[in-house]
């Protein structure tokens, strides 16, 4: 049997051996990294320092509206407020132009502008075996300690809130890179879905914003990689809890139905940013959905966190499932 690893992430047990072995804590770091936490957290005197790298390998179109998009949203998801960027900007030899440099760094600026970050530095070079560009992006941003909030901190009798729908981020970027295939669907289909990108969009600052201003809230995750299955799979393992999840609650929107049976994909494993989880109290639970719907914002609870020895469960007409875990993103296998 080969040593190669797959294509996407690495296995998420050997991970955690790495991080073990590697990464051992420090006085001065609150959130470390593990799986299902979205970034680290470094303790600066009366305040925290919110930090997250993450690269853009998938998309070619937008690359840069991506790279500030995804890194934030994993900022916001622990209650901090994006602040600054940094794009390592990597550009295939033989292919690179002004015109290119210059659209990405517009898609940069245009994504921090929109949610009040600033690009402050970083690295560009036109770099030797590249087909295409890849961006990779750290975002910092900051939060009161009082106001941090994990992925790890769900509790049984909770409410599992999702804000907008399922895999936005895969729909978007599968009508851009694969229209050639898509030829046979509605024009007005793929069109619905390559905006996805934008509207109702990818970022999920706003939506945690809203939803810790509604009340408390025990629990916070934007699901990536591995799509929203894998990121309730994250939560729950971070919180040691289960999770029952109503099947018919979680949104798929038809363009996004329509491009996985295409390609033959599962909608809960492919690539998820646009989505919020958040676990709240019950008591909250109606309050957040409501300032949601006052912002324009759709969600809805999708399901409730039980004791933890009776798992991640899918439910539908009553009858529960495993719900499915993705070794690698659904993108991952199509591309």
């Amino acid at each position: 049997m080969s040593d190669v690893l797959p294509l996407g992430k690495l296995p998420p047990d050997y991970l955690v051996a790495l991080l073990r072995r590697y990464a051992p804590p420090t006085p001065d770091v609150v959130v470390g990294p593990g799986l299902g936490l979205d970034a680290a957290v470094l303790r600066l005197g009366d305040r925290l320092l919110v930090a997250k790298s993450d690269p853009i390998t998938f998309a070619s179109d937008e690359i840069g509206w991506y790279a500030v998009n995804v890194n934030a949203n994993d900022v916001a998801a622990l209650g901090g407020t994006p602040r600054w960027f940094l794009a390592t900007l990597l550009l295939p030899e033989g292919a690179t132009t002004p015109a290119l440099a210059d659209t990405i760094f517009a898609q940069v600026a245009a994504a921090c502008a929109d949610i009040g970050a600033a690009l402050v530095g970083g690295h560009t070079e036109i770099t030797h075996g590249l087909d295409r560009p890849i961006v990779v992006g750290t975002m910092l941003g900051e939060v009161a300690a009082a106001d941090l909030v994990t992925g790890a901190g769900a509790q049984v009798g909770d409410v599992v809130l999702l804000t907008k729908a399922v895999a936005l981020e895969g729909t978007s970027l599968i009508a851009r890179e694969k229209a050639a295939d898509l030829a046979h669907l509605p024009a007005d289909l793929l069109t619905e879905a390559r905006g996805y990108l934008h509207d109702p969009g990818i970022s999920i600052v706003r939506d945690a914003a809203i939803v810790r201003a509604a009340g408390p809230v025990h629990a916070m995750h934007d699901p990536t990689e591995g799509g929203v299955a894998m990121g309730l799979h994250e939560v729950a393992q971070a919180s040691g809890v289960g999770l029952a999840i109503d099947a018919e609650a979680l949104p798929i929107r038809p363009p996004t139905v329509a491009l996985c049976a295409a390609f033959g994909l599962d909608p809960l494993g492919l690539l998820a940013s646009g989505a919020l989880i958040a676990v709240v109290p019950p008591t909250v639970a109606a309050a957040a959905l409501a300032a949601l719907a006052a912002a324009g914002i759709q969600a809805q609870s999708i399901g409730r966190v039980v004791p933890a020895a009776r798992g991640v469960r899918l439910v539908r007409a009553g009858q529960a499932m495993p719900l499915p875990t993705f070794a690698r993103d659904e993108l991952a296998r199509l591309f």
